[in-house]
């Protein structure tokens, strides 16, 4: 029996602003010692009252315009009742049935083809207190510690339909998503940091059916990578069930990276296990559709649209445009760089891809190697362009820049200092160059020898060493014009 895969994403966002969700704490808990940024709010000591962070209605909006969502004129908050050790006062404010945003829709691309995902809500609610598990070494029983920190931090869900029919699809709409809420500007959206966070429900049936098979919720993903590793997992072993006769059972299930397995947690709620009511102690909200579209007015440009202003503006591929507005930081790096330069037509054209091969080639090795983004880097826009204009005024070869761009990589320093510094320098003096190549020539005469019988490969190896004996420092061009030069007369000789 064939089976259709079916999984829909709840992906929840930690939005970046200055206080917490229902109080005055700052948002910013991560660098605060612990259980230090709280107050009786955020404890959830009997008879405090909450109060409605503005701004994170604000981002969940935005990010629902963001995403094509409907926004309802009428919202409220709810009580989420169940028992956790991270949950002090025993139900989460979240929101049930009037949600800020629904209805919406996320376009993917999966292997060069586009895919609608349905986007069912965006609801806005409060994060929960951070558990440190811990197995004592001396074989005492294992306990759990309490950091009440992140605790009331606005935290924003947005829940898909359950439109995607394999892993690579679910890969690809997390990171569409991703890019859309860095866009937005609503989140440092880091996923080793937990501020976007993503739960996947699983389930699979037989190809052709029209129901629903039974499904299991998979959290404890963190990385891009985990999310397609679980998914890939859980499909696999749901099939082998169905497949010797068993069935699944509805359950939530966490994923063990250093296992690669997703193993039993608990049996899975439904809405009415968490015995939800409207919140008490606040408002219903009445959102002014006015507000609305002052927030859809100062929507920014996000990737998709980004995308086709690089190629219709700078000529670059959909590959490279692709690759470089990925990241909001990236095409922001790419545009500051472009930025220096006063050019237009051709000219601009010709530079704006340049820049491009250097930030996706050299500038992206370099980052990976150390596990940089392109915000921590100490290559600035302006050091890019420095170094691009060595280049184009002939005092650096391609060959040279790139040792240049590591040690300013490396160190911080301008490119021209480090020419200086170290005597990166290119050779354009013809003697020099002549010289070098009449050795290359004299210390290899099997390659002069394979030339002259038609090896036209010779000519690229001759040119090799003589780039090597230069330190990579002669002229590029030259050298090849030297090397074809002396080895046209040598087949007269």
């Amino acid at each position: 029996m064939k089976f259709e895969t079916v999984i829909g994403l709840e992906v929840h966002v930690q939005l970046q602003t200055r206080s917490k969700m229902f109080c005055s704490c700052p948002a910013d808990y991560q660098a605060a010692p612990v259980n230090s940024n709280v107050c009786p709010v955020c404890l959830g000591l009997p008879g405090t009252l909450p109060v409605i962070n503005r701004k994170a209605v604000e981002y969940t909006i935005t990010t629902g315009l963001a995403l094509n969502c409907r926004i309802p004129e009428y919202s409220k908050f709810d009580r989420k009742n169940y028992p956790y050790p991270d949950l002090m006062k025993g139900y989460q404010i979240s929101q049930f049935d009037l949600p800020l945003a629904v209805d919406g829709s996320l376009d993917i691309e999966v292997e060069g083809q586009t895919r609608r995902v349905g986007i069912e809500r965006v609801h806005l609610e409060e994060d929960v207190a951070k558990l440190q598990h811990v197995n004592p070494a001396d074989g005492a029983s294992p306990y759990s510690l309490v950091d009440v920190n992140r605790s009331g931090t606005p935290l924003m869900e947005i829940v898909s339909r359950p439109d995607m029919r394999s892993p690579e699809e679910a890969r690809a709409y997390l990171t569409t998503l991703h890019s859309v809420v860095q866009y937005l500007g609503v989140s440092a959206a880091n996923l080793q940091e937990g501020n976007f966070r993503c739960d996947a429900n699983v389930s699979i049936r037989p190809e052709g059916a029209n129901e629903y098979g039974t499904r299991t919720e998979v959290k404890n993903m963190n990385s891009f990578r985990s999310v397609y590793l679980a998914l890939n997992y859980e499909v696999e072993r749901q099939r082998r069930i169905v497949e010797d006769g068993g069935q699944v059972v509805q359950e939530t299930r966490g994923w063990v990276d250093e296992r690669n397995v997703t193993v039993s947690q608990r049996s899975k709620e439904h809405a009415h296990d968490y015995r939800y009511f409207p919140e008490p102690d606040l408002p219903p909200l009445v959102i002014d559709p006015a507000w609305v579209e002052r927030i859809r007015s100062k929507l920014p440009e996000l990737a998709p649209q980004r995308k086709h202003r690089f190629m219709a503006q700078h000529g670059l591929s959909e590959y490279d445009a692709r690759l470089l507005t990925n990241s909001r930081a990236l095409a922001d790096f790419y545009e500051c760089a472009l930025g220096r330069k006063q050019l237009d037509g051709n000219a601009l054209e010709s530079y704006a891809k340049n820049v491009s091969n250097w930030m996706l080639g050299d500038l992206s090795r370099l980052m990976n190697q150390a596990g940089q983004d392109i915000t921590e880097t100490k290559v600035t826009p302006d050091r890019l362009v420095e170094l691009i204009d060595l280049i184009e005024s002939g005092v650096l070869s391609v060959t040279m820049a790139k040792s240049v761009l590591e040690a300013a990589f490396t160190s911080g320093d301008a490119p021209g200092k480090i020419v200086l510094e170290k005597g990166y320098r290119q050779i354009s003096d013809t003697s020099v160059v002549e010289s070098a190549v009449a050795d290359a020539f004299q210390g290899n005469p099997r390659a002069v020898a394979d030339y002259q019988r038609g090896k036209e490969s010779a000519a690229g190896f001759l040119v090799g060493q003589v780039m090597k004996l230069t330190r990579g420092q002669a002229k590029p061009d030259l050298v090849q014009r030297l090397v074809r030069e002396r080895l046209e007369f040598s087949k007269n000789v």
